[in-house]
């Protein structure tokens, strides 16, 4: 027992021996000298003012004197029903709908968890429980379960979309935007190198095929005529974008798209080609190792502080928190959010609020119970005897005058 609930208790048991002195004293002195009389009068009211509550709150957490009175050691005897009651308690008269609405409103809540969420400590250590629970998700998982699955989202995906049109649109927008200027350019630059590096392998190939009886001067001027003409041939089709060559490729290419994306011939080639891609052993092999990659890389982000993906959910926390304290539109679609969970909670959770409470009290040992409430509101009780003492005192010397005015 705690030394002021202990102290508390000596203060009004010390008041009531007091007044039971008292009371001897004036009793003995009483004949003959009207003072004891109301000194008698008001100690003996104080004793029993003092008794009546001693035995009251004593009543509340034992049996008074060990002696089994009826409705006495309130608190341990009926521990389940007071557990039962405080349950309903607050979920009659918290847990409802109106109240939980109002303090929604009134604190401003919203703003509230705006003004926390912009703080990076907080934003962190939520972020910290957000990592901790993908992790608890991630691995929990069946990998072979969600592997299979994952397999057949991403190949029925890949199914359902035909190939051939869009690479028709694909080729489209690319001749619309001139971005496929930029790949003829490094062709045609590629294959100008490519000349260039093996230009005695040309040459030696050309030796080899000639007939025996052309002079080698007749096959070095041929070849530096080839040579040289393809050169500028190629320098032409990349130095000018209007090259006839250019116009006459894109016209074939315009000409591809508008087939890839109406030929029935082409559209179910383009379907073969993709299941023959689909079933290569190196794709499946890819796609089954999917999950894997996936689960691992996400376990190591969540582990690292300093992680890309961590430092990311930081910063949208941060910026939502920001924006739920000057955004009116935000802070009402969160406001809306948080009353209808009130509101659910109201309705739904105050049966298992009641549950919790009454049996989390059944579990308790009935004397740690008694010892548990005396300790919160013992030093209170002591002052209910405290002031029955001083009551019960004033009251009967209040009744001892007025019993010697009317006789």
């Amino acid at each position: 027992m705690p030394s002021s609930v202990a102290a508390m208790k000596r203060a009004a048991t010390g008041l009531l021996v007091f007044a039971g002195l008292v009371f001897v004293v004036a009793k003995l002195n009483e004949d003959g000298r009207e003072w004891a009389g109301y000194v008698r009068a008001t100690a003996e009211a104080a004793m029993v003012g003092a008794l009546a509550d001693w035995f009251a709150v004593t009543a509340l957490f034992k049996h008074p004197l060990g002696l089994r009175i009826p409705h006495t050691a309130i608190i341990s005897k009926r521990k389940n029903e007071i557990g039962q009651s405080l349950g309903e308690f607050v979920r009659d008269h918290f847990l409802t709908k109106e109240n939980l609405t109002r303090l929604i409103t009134e604190e401003h809540m919203s703003q509230r968890i705006g003004g926390q969420l912009a703080n990076r400590s907080t934003a962190e250590a939520v972020t910290e429980q957000v990592s901790a629970v993908i992790r608890g998700v991630t691995e929990v998982l069946n990998d072979d379960t969600v592997q299979d699955g994952l397999e057949n989202v991403v190949f029925t995906r890949v199914r359902a979309v035909p190939v051939a049109p869009i690479a028709g649109r694909a080729i489209d927008w690319g001749l619309e935007g001139r971005h496929h200027e930029v790949l003829i350019d490094s062709t045609l630059k590629g294959m100008g190198a490519f000349l260039n590096e093996n230009k005695e392998t040309f040459r030696d190939r050309l030796r080899t095929e000639s007939p025996w009886w052309v002079p080698e001067p007749v096959d070095e001027r041929v070849f530096e005529k080839i040579y040289d003409a393809v050169n500028r041939f190629i320098s032409e089709v990349g130095g000018n974008r209007n090259h006839e060559l250019r116009r006459a490729l894109d016209l074939r290419t315009l000409d591809l798209a508008e087939r890839l994306k109406t030929s029935p011939e082409l559209v179910a080639r383009g379907e073969e080609l993709k299941e023959e891609i689909l079933a290569n052993d190196e794709v499946r092999h890819w796609v089954g190792g999917l999950w894997e990659r996936i689960k691992d890389g996400v376990i190591e982000a969540s582990h690292d502080p300093e992680s890309e993906l961590r430092q990311q959910v930081t910063t949208a926390i941060m910026e939502t928190g920001e924006r739920l304290q000057t955004d009116l539109e935000l802070q009402a679609t969160v406001d809306k959010f948080l009353i209808e969970g009130a509101g659910y909670i109201a309705e739904h959770g105050g049966d298992p609020v009641v549950n919790v409470i009454s049996t989390t009290v059944e579990r308790w040992d009935a004397r740690e119970t008694v010892l548990l409430i005396e300790d919160k509101v013992g030093r209170d009780l002591q002052f209910i005897r405290i002031n029955g003492t001083i009551v019960g005192g004033l009251a009967g010397l209040i009744l001892h005058t007025i019993s010697q005015v009317l006789l």
